[in-house]
């Protein structure tokens, strides 16, 4: 397949990209003719043509033959594990709401069955004692960092009980060279009862919240009731007692859907809060057949919709980089940017051919562990948990091998390997092969985010808009995200 295509942005300039040696530049019309044969553009001259083999001749416009054959080994898997950053707990499948969209209930299919189970402290203590003992044993394989241990639910307030035994448990450890913080996802229906505790511990919150009272109408009390009331009562409270840590530690989510829009959350929450949400839109994965139809009445895009907000360039400010053109544009410039070097090393090496691991996803625990209050160890809670990877049980050493989980990663890798050789995306990936539905039924897999050279040309063409539109962008994301 051709390594170097051409693109044109909306205001008619043209780009050269060669997307394995991270080169782009703008082209001269009259150039990219003699490049591209593209009867579209301008003929070119011999001027241009000479200039072409100029091109041509230095191996600008050659690709590097990267091989997609790469395989997550065990020792990828444990060191994963001696540089955990977050290990989230889902402390209880109980909930005081019912919200419609809610991933563990009626539009979905993918989950243990909820009953109301609370996690036990002695399942808790089993997994931290194990990581604690590999974290030990690997004081050469990490550099310095936080560790976030996190509460999840259901609702995890609800087992209060077991957040404060984990919290005084691993205050109580020794882990060295790391220091510990604690978060948690939460409705806020019991934050009254619970603020001063959250507060002294100095909790990292995540509040979920959709907007005003009409906007929030899919989060349902156990009665049937919006909630709303009762959230932004609590939340109020929370603001006005602890004014500090209020706004140091606490943030907010939003579930984007037909009820409400970009501009209503971010407008409700800025002005009642002075914080910019995040926004998440439904999750489109393991939907049951027979609730798609409602799925798609309720599924809002959420760049649609900022596109299509009276405040677009505000909330595009405000929000930075949980707006998906900003997320975007990130990733573009990490992967296609010869101004980026992830060492210092990098600056004195030549890109050369690689053997990468096919997709998006994450090596297994690169980024957490989510401990479901089942006992099941997954990678992520955004899987579906049917992917566990091991369990943990009060009376049992965990059961966790690094050679079955390597051995299970390949062999769904192996699914994608030969889409990834002619794909155009592969370097700047975000597909996690879990996320694909229905995946670990499927003898032959359809990777949906497969790119060709024409959707290629007009995904680099998007983010280079967008520069040009915002002139700061470029400056902002490669200082503040990169940097």
């Amino acid at each position: 397949m051709k390594q170097s295509i051409g693109c044109i942005t909306p205001r008619g300039n043209i780009y050269t990209i060669n997307k394995d040696k991270k080169l782009l530049y703008l082209t001269h019309p009259k150039l990219a003719a003699a490049f591209y044969g593209n009867d579209e553009l301008q003929d070119a001259d011999d001027y241009y043509i000479r200039k072409a083999k100029y091109f041509e001749e230095y191996g600008l416009l050659d690709g590097i033959e990267h091989q997609y054959d790469g395989v997550i080994t065990p020792s990828m898997v444990r060191n994963s594990l001696a540089n955990l950053n977050q290990l989230v707990f889902e402390v209880t499948d109980a909930c005081n709401l019912q919200c419609k969209y809610c991933g563990y209930r009626e539009l979905y299919d993918d989950y243990d069955q909820r009953t109301a189970r609370m996690m036990g402290f002695e399942e808790a203590k089993r997994i931290i004692d194990y990581l604690i003992d590999i974290w030990n044993s690997s004081v050469q394989e990490f550099t310095n960092r936080e560790i976030y241990f996190g509460f999840y639910g259901g609702e995890p307030l609800l087992n209060m009980k077991l957040i404060k035994e984990i919290v005084s448990y691993v205050e109580s450890c020794h882990i060295p060279h790391r220091s510990v913080c604690f978060s948690m996802t939460t409705n806020a229906m019991l934050l009254n009862q619970h603020m001063d505790y959250l507060a002294e511990k100095e909790v990292r919150l995540l509040i979920s919240l959709d907007g005003n009272e009409w906007n929030n109408s899919y989060r349902l009390t156990v009665d049937g009731k919006n909630s709303f009331k009762r959230n932004i009562a609590n939340v109020d409270a929370l603001k006005e007692k602890y004014p500090e840590y209020f706004e140091k530690y606490v943030s907010f989510n939003a579930v984007l859907h037909n009820r409400n829009s970009v501009d209503e959350i971010f407008t409700f929450i800025k002005e009642r809060y002075g914080k910019a949400p995040r926004i998440s839109p439904l999750n489109d994965v393991g939907i049951r057949e027979d609730k798609k139809e409602e799925f798609e009445k309720m599924y809002k895009n959420a760049t649609e919709s900022l596109y299509q907000s009276k405040n677009y360039e505000l909330i595009l400010d405000e929000m930075f980089m949980n707006t998906g053109e900003y997320n975007m544009l990130g990733t573009f410039l990490m992967q296609y940017n010869q101004n980026v070097f992830r060492t210092y090393n990098n600056l004195f090496t030549t890109i050369s051919p690689r053997n990468f691991i096919p997709t998006g996803t994450c090596k297994p625990f690169s980024r957490k562990m989510f401990v479901t209050v089942n006992g099941k160890i997954l990678p992520c809670e955004r899987i579906g948990q049917q992917y566990g990877m091991g369990c943990v049980e009060s009376c049992l050493p965990v059961n966790l091998s690094f050679e079955e989980i390597a051995e299970y990663y390949n062999r769904c890798l192996d699914k994608l390997r030969s889409q990834c050789q002619t794909c155009y995306r592969t370097q700047s990936c975000s597909q996690c092969m879990f996320s694909i539905d229905r995946f670990d039924s499927q003898e032959q897999v359809k990777c949906p985010e497969y790119t060709d050279a024409k959707t290629f040309a007009g995904y680099v063409s998007q983010n280079i808009s967008f520069i040009e539109e915002h002139p700061n962008a470029y400056e902002r994301v490669m200082d503040v995200v990169i940097a």
